[in-house]
């Protein structure tokens, strides 16, 4: 469907599939034990990723998954993060777009507040 945005996020350590569209790394830091070869990425974008003291402050309590998804949704609102945004919600209506992360809880990872927030147009 054109114009349509797919958006989806998976674990990076996950082999490629063939709907994944641009797959695009979305961390701030490299993945521990994954070549670059072998990671399958079309980008890494860590300009999307949460500054590195709001990830410390969230260190993937779930308990804190809420504010950390407020604060995150405040960063992204940022002026200077309006470009990163705007390539990626182009990625996504070009093919889909796959963001990856490391994270073990994908559910409560920043990763899956960026899609939201792709989706959302905001």
């Amino acid at each position: 469907m054109a114009g349509r945005r797919v958006v989806r996020v998976r674990r990076v350590y996950e082999d490629r599939e063939p709907d994944d569209g641009a797959r695009v790394l979305v961390d701030r830091l490299w993945p521990r034990g994954l070549a670059k070869e072998a990671a399958g990425l079309d980008e890494w974008c860590k300009e999307a990723a949460p500054s590195s003291e709001l990830r410390r402050w969230y260190g993937h309590d779930p308990e804190r998954f809420e504010e950390f998804s407020e604060r995150y949704r405040a960063e992204l609102a940022e002026p200077e993060r309006r470009e990163v945004l705007d390539r990626l919600r182009g990625l996504a209506r070009g093919g889909g777009l796959t963001l990856l992360t490391a994270t073990k809880d994908v559910e409560r990872s920043a990763a899956r507040v960026l899609e939201r927030v792709l989706a959302d147009g905001r």
